[in-house]
């Protein structure tokens, strides 16, 4: 079994209600869709973050030029 890091999540009900039926709607867990939701949102954010620092350093080594 695999070690997930446990903890406590308060959430409104009405956006609780709401991830129970995105979740139906996806076949999983309200768990599972939270899980996935947040995963999607960390990979977007690294993305974002990589082409920010690459862009960074673009302009750095125009600067230097």
């Amino acid at each position: 079994m695999s070690s997930k890091k446990k903890f406590l999540l308060r959430l409104d009900p009405d956006l609780y209600q709401d991830l129970e039926k995105w979740a139906a709607d996806e076949f999983r867990s309200v768990n599972a869709q939270i899980e996935f939701i947040l995963r999607s949102s960390v990979s977007k954010h690294r993305k974002m973050r990589k082409s920010k620092d690459k862009q960074s350093s673009e302009e750095n080594l125009e600067d230097l030029l």
